[in-house]
């Protein structure tokens, strides 16, 4: 098949292949070269006409489209969504696996119930000034040094560039609080040490007071100004990582439950197929989790703009569709303001890729959510309790989204990918699925599932789907991720950054 039809409706196609001009598809010809992943239209489209794929809009036509045409940034423009949303008419409920019958993997448990899927010690740094630091004490431990703690997956650094110039309240205050508070207590965690230098905003003693953190053997904090300098601090950093290792290394994997797993749903470098094969499989394997009691976490919010009101039908209660709704309106004030539009996303290899506008892509994006009740809406890193499908306020940019899920207690990513991303993530390891055949071919190194079967060999929906729930419980029992394998994950710590810098 030369070309895909979504929905009856729709007035263009996507071609699967590089069509020449004059190639029949549908009763009509096409009157430009055609990308693969690239629309068509098949019928005419005047000035001003709807654009409509998956039977929805994208956009409207800013000039007449003939039928053959080819349909994309030079023929399509962006408007702003107007919708009346509808909450909870288009509820599918989860039909749940008996507890006896639960899918099972190997994780570790943890104090108070919560359940990791590797074994890291983090130092977390409250401020750029404390980054250097933080980065000298765990490149000490090199592979050579931990050989005598073989239940230590390593020692992670997680550093950024703010904590302070910034206001000491507020919403980017708060967000910054809730991902260092996040990371202190992920259960991917054996042992902690917070590194600050002692005068920033982001005060680590602030930190302890909010959410009542106690130091221990295996929770250390220290700052450089109190220590007495960099060198110091790295020395005394050291001893403190050295002394957690034995009891870190006392840490081993039992069965534990499927319902003890929170998957983050993300996607980055998308292309056309993006919402026709990965997308929608990771969604029919998020929807397999939710009927193990376990955990999908949905993120992006400008990548689901234009897809909100097909979530909002499927919220648990009108509050929670409501509370989606908010997340964005604020984020339609909030390009505003800056002088932004919502349209500034896809970027240029999404395009190249075939999409045209973030409508577009948001219809494809939101597939990752399955077909599931929508169970609750979290702010940017907050903790995420509810069980099933949910969704958490973040920026499209992926390393900052992704922190903010984990952050929210995700302890496995799976990433999604049509152009091919270069993505990992620590301390939850990321599963990378390729959309399309030709680029996992080109990127085998990087892509652990290939979604492109799903048109280059005729494998099902379901059957992709349940590869990637399969691999889901592989990883999290253990098993290494491409993305681990080439040591990604260290510089993908980005925490978002709301607000002023002064």
């Amino acid at each position: 098949m030369d070309y895909v039809r979504l929905d009856p409706d729709d007035n263009v196609v996507t071609a699967t292949r590089a069509l020449q001009v004059g190639h029949a598809i549908e009763g009509v010809t096409t009157t430009a070269m055609i990308p693969s992943g690239h629309k068509i239209a098949t019928r005419a489209i005047a000035r001003g006409g709807e654009v409509r794929k998956y039977a929805q809009f994208i956009g409207l036509a800013h000039e007449d489209i003939a039928p053959g045409d080819h349909v994309h940034t030079h023929n399509v423009e962006f408007r702003n969504t107007e919708t009346e949303y509808e909450f909870g008419t288009d509820m599918r409920p989860v039909t749940m696996v008996p507890e006896s019958r639960r899918d099972t993997f190997m994780g570790y448990r943890r104090e108070g119930g919560r359940v990791g899927t590797r074994n890291y010690i983090a130092i977390v740094t409250s401020v750029n000034c404390s980054a250097t630091a933080a980065r000298r004490i765990a490149d000490h431990f090199t592979p050579e040094r931990l050989a005598d703690y073989p239940n230590v997956d390593g020692v992670v650094a997680f550093v950024h560039g703010t904590g302070c110039g910034m206001a000491g309240d507020g919403e980017g205050f708060e967000a910054l609080q809730r991902v260092m508070w996040g990371y202190a207590r992920h259960p991917n965690h054996a042992g902690v040490l917070m590194v600050g230098l002692g005068c920033e905003m982001n005060q680590i003693d602030w930190l302890l007071e909010a959410y009542q953190l106690k130091q221990g053997p295996t929770f250390q904090v220290m700052n450089i100004q109190n220590v007495a300098g960099l060198q110091r601090t790295i020395d005394l950093g050291i001893e403190k990582v050295r002394a957690m290792l034995p009891i870190a290394n006392l840490a081993t994997r039992t069965e534990c439950p499927a319902s003890d797993l929170m998957v983050a749903l993300q996607c980055g470098g998308s292309d056309a197929w993006s919402g026709v094969t990965a997308n929608p499989a990771l969604g029919y394997a998020c929807d397999l989790l939710a009927a193990q009691g376990g955990t999908g976490v949905l993120a992006e919010t400008p990548e689901i703009y234009g897809a909100e009101h097909l979530l909002t039908r499927r919220a648990a209660d009108r509050a929670t569709g409501e509370k989606l709704v908010g997340l964005v309106r604020w984020w339609q004030d909030y390009t505003a303001r800056n002088k932004g539009s919502m349209d500034n996303n896809p970027s240029p290899g999404n395009k190249k890729g075939g999409l045209t506008t973030i409508l577009e892509k948001s219809l494809g994006a939101a597939a990752k959510g399955g077909t599931s009740p929508l169970m609750g809406v979290y702010k940017y890193a907050e903790p995420v309790t509810a069980k099933g499908f949910t969704f958490m306020d973040s920026p499209g940019y992926d390393p900052a989204s992704v922190t903010g899920q984990i952050a929210g207690g995700c302890n496995v990513v799976v990433f999604t990918t049509g152009r091919g991303s270069a993505f990992g993530s620590k301390p939850a390891p990321t599963i990378k699925v390729a959309t399309n055949t030709e680029m996992y071919t080109r990127m085998t190194d990087d892509m652990d599932v290939n979604a492109g079967e799903m048109l280059t060999g005729g494998v099902s929906l379901e059957t992709k789907g349940r590869e990637i729930y399969e691999m889901i419980l592989a990883v999290a029992s253990g098993a290494v991720t491409k993305s681990e394998a080439q040591g990604l994950g260290d510089y993908e710590f980005v925490p978002w950054q709301i607000g002023a810098v002064m």
